[in-house]
């Protein structure tokens, strides 16, 4: 079986612009959506904003790699990093690597991506390795590098890419493609196409010894962020994680082609997942301030705390929704006393209540979803 970079006509991907056109045309206009929608959010809470999708999606292209973050000690670094207030929490070197990169694209969206900057993002996610011999430059090994699963003598090669010495002229052909696609270059393409593009060229080039999945993937959300001038309303790598089996099955059926209409429209489809996802995120901390502001003057301290750890969740809230026990773990307060508290949240509106006895559960009665033009609802071409 041959890989898709020994083709004939490498690296010349085929596909066909109309079948994405819908697609293409819904993120322009979700994204025009949601930057009107930033006006109405507050500092503190566009602050809260950059926090959580930028530590979502450290973390989230973290697990797919089988790698496990604290969330917490993410968000400090993150904060650090931008100049926010931020707990005084010691971060492991994975957790401040990671959160460095995703500061990096936050500050710079419309910064090149050039050579120099994939080796400082190396530098970054590699931090505190010591078991590679090659940190922040491409790999330069006589070894093919291969992607394997399975028990020793019965590994499965998933793909195999470019030996080290064809890494120069390969990175040099992608990074002139990037440059020449660009929305300001000579020969601009549309930004779906040319995020997933970016990152199954990249990924089957596989240029570094470690740590290619999280830079292919920031690639991405790096040409989705300049689309729009800001990466704050990308959660692409929370919504992959989601679908982590289909997208390593929908990368290797890509890496034995030049035929790609297949991947771009999975990819586009996620592209636009992850932003209906963001757009989520923009609306419940709208409906938060609301919520909050509503409830104002007629809740007593426990509940206040109780809520306010609630929203701190996010859009999801609770997994399996908030039990009495868990109120007691807030708040310290006894059974009698939760039960009135509980059943006065959900007599005021706050909460809602499902379930019985030990089985009852409350959760937050916001109301964040929003009517948006997202592809996947516009039946588009396939």
């Amino acid at each position: 079986m041959a890989w898709n970079w020994q083709l004939e006509g490498w690296p010349h991907f085929e596909w066909q612009p109309p079948r994405l056109r819908l697609r293409e045309q819904a993120f322009t206009e979700n994204a025009a959506v949601a930057v009107g929608t930033m006006r109405h959010i507050g500092s503190e809470d566009r602050e809260e904003l950059v926090i959580e999708l930028l530590s979502s999606n450290a973390i989230s292209t973290s697990a797919i790699e089988g790698e496990i973050l604290d969330r917490d000690s993410v968000q400090s670094s993150l904060r650090r990093q931008l100049g926010m207030s931020a707990a005084n929490l010691r971060s492991r070197p994975a957790e401040a690597g990671i959160a460095e990169m995703m500061a990096d694209l936050y500050r710079r969206p419309l910064s090149p991506i050039s050579e120099q900057r994939l080796f400082e993002w190396h530098r970054m996610v590699m931090n505190g390795r010591r078991d590679l011999s090659q940190i922040g430059s491409y790999r330069s090994h006589d070894e093919p590098m291969q992607i394997v699963s399975g028990a020793l003598g019965r590994e499965r090669v998933h793909f195999e890419a470019p030996p080290s010495d064809r890494l120069a002229k390969e990175m040099g052909m992608f990074l002139e493609w990037l440059d020449r696609t660009s929305p300001g270059g000579p020969e601009p393409l549309p930004t779906l196409a040319r995020a997933g593009i970016a990152h199954l060229w990249f990924e089957s080039i596989h240029p570094f010894e470690d740590g290619n999945g999280r830079i292919g993937r920031v690639i991405a959300e790096s040409i989705l962020a300049r689309a729009i001038s800001t990466p704050t309303f990308s959660a692409l790598s929370k919504t992959l994680l989601k679908h982590r089996k289909d997208y390593y099955a929908r990368l290797e059926a890509a890496s034995t082609t030049l035929l790609i209409d297949d991947w771009l429209s999975w990819f586009a489809d996620r592209a636009l997942e992850a932003q209906a996802s963001a757009d989520d995120l923009v609306g419940f901390l709208i409906e938060k301030t609301r919520f909050m502001d509503r409830l104002r003057g007629i809740i007593n301290e426990r509940q206040e705390k109780v809520l306010l750890r609630m929203l701190a969740e996010g859009p999801e809230g609770f997994e399996g929704g908030l039990s009495a026990g868990n109120y007691a773990t807030i708040t310290g307060a006894p059974p009698s006393t939760i039960t009135r508290d509980l059943s006065d949240l959900v007599d005021k509106g706050a909460l809602l209540r499902s379930g019985e006895r030990k089985a009852t559960r409350y959760r937050l009665n916001l109301a964040t979803q929003s009517e948006r033009p997202v592809a996947t609802r516009l039946h588009p071409e396939r």
